[in-house]
């Protein structure tokens, strides 16, 4: 009985797995997510072990509801505008509660599945192509030109490492990139290490933020995320996470309330606004990730270090180079680039994922206005039949 038991549970198709692939996977979207995280947190002065350890509990959180590298990010836009304007957390804790009520009214009116069946196919992968043109810019732009001609040399090694060792099962290639992060920190970088690693253990406080915080931040901060979030953490992630593993039934409605879930707990213990990301499963299954052990071991990572090593955590990440992220941003923006590759043989379905992808990629508010006119120029053309955008006829045999 018991061995058969274990039999079961070792083929069963959501079973966690922790092998190198997985720990390598949970390396995979550390280019996008902690630079964020740090960033966050200095801007709106917020504590750092709250943030840590609410941050890493979210991911073990989706990794036991999903058992799918569907990791955990903080909100894109509401990162920008809280690092350009200097935010307050008050406000920023008030904005994730807003967001959290936005999207659970969506979820439970089932807006977000009528959402899903009117934005066309072509338009999310638009969305997701111009998400993978915004991370690869990017990482060539700032992540590896940030140390100069020693940076440039350094991710060109890395690359092409990287390159060699793409989709190796035995060899991962984000755990070498990593090791060669390390050793370059340490042979070049040493002063920018801390000195005092003893550990000091904090936890969350409990904090209700007030009315006017939740006002101030659902007009300065939700609202221009909400498109974005719609897009590319619903939309976007469940047609990731459908074309990755299409054996699992993976919802909008699931994700949306997830995502809503997240929101109305992590302002109050001092956490950031989080969403699920396309970008971020592209990360984790670009580098060997197939199951939800992968974000759990990142979410672990990030609890002890929250817990422990808060008041370190800062120099750690300032001190690795960013040429290596800038390489692995590169890699995962190329995963989100090929999804689009099921419309290239298109001429509609092709026009419209471009002109929605630049959209995204350029304009201001990229994400809400490609949405937009991604699917008004696919109504558009079906309704009016532009010659240019509607689908060819289907050549008799």
């Amino acid at each position: 009985m018991c061995s058969r038991f274990i039999e079961t549970w070792r083929h069963r198709p959501d079973r966690l797995r922790f092998n190198r692939n997985e720990f390598a996977g949970a390396l995979g979207d550390i280019g996008t997510s902690l630079p964020l995280l740090v960033g966050v947190t200095l801007a709106a002065k917020l504590n750092v072990a709250s943030v840590l350890t609410v941050f890493g509990a979210m991911q073990i959180f989706t990794a036991l509801r999903y058992r799918l590298p569907m990791p955990v990010q903080p909100l894109k836009a509401m990162a920008a505008l809280v690092i350009a304007q200097g935010i307050t957390g008050s406000v920023l804790h008030g904005a994730g509660l807003a967001i959290g009520i936005c999207m659970l009214v969506l979820t439970v009116t089932g807006g977000v599945d009528a959402l899903g069946r009117f934005v066309p196919l072509a338009v999310v992968r638009g969305l997701q192509l111009g998400l993978g043109l915004t991370l690869a810019s990017l990482a060539l732009k700032q992540y590896v030109a940030s140390d100069g001609v020693a940076g440039y040399a350094l991710a060109a090694v890395v690359f092409l490492i990287v390159l060699a060792l793409f989709g190796n099962r035995r060899v991962p290639a984000a755990l070498v990139a990593v090791g060669i992060g390390v050793i370059y920190t340490i042979l070049f970088k040493t002063g920018s290490l801390p000195r005092d690693w003893s550990v000091h253990v904090s936890l969350p406080q409990f904090n209700l933020p007030a009315g006017r915080d939740i006002l101030t931040g659902f007009v300065l901060l939700a609202l221009p995320q909400l498109p974005l979030s719609l897009g590319n953490s619903v939309l976007a992630t469940g047609q990731i996470a459908r074309d990755l593993f299409p054996e699992r039934r993976i919802t909008t409605r699931m994700i949306a309330s997830t995502y809503s879930l997240m929101n109305l707990v992590t302002p109050l213990f001092g956490g950031i606004p989080v969403c699920h990301g396309a970008g971020g499963m592209a990360g984790h299954y670009a580098f060997g990730a197939r199951t939800g052990g992968s974000v759990l071991l990142y979410g672990a990572g990030l609890l002890v270090a929250g817990l422990c090593f808060g008041s370190v955590f800062n120099s750690m990440v300032g001190a690795f180079p960013l040429p290596v992220l800038g390489v692995m941003l590169l890699f995962e923006s190329m995963t989100l680039l090929l999804l689009a590759r099921d419309v290239l043989n298109e001429k509609h379905g092709f026009v419209i994922a471009v002109v929605t992808g630049l959209a995204a990629c350029y304009l201001p508010y990229g994400f809400a206005v490609g949405l937009v006119l991604g699917t008004a120029l696919e109504k558009v053309s079906a309704r009016w039949h532009i010659a240019f955008l509607s689908p060819e006829p289907a050549k008799s045999t």
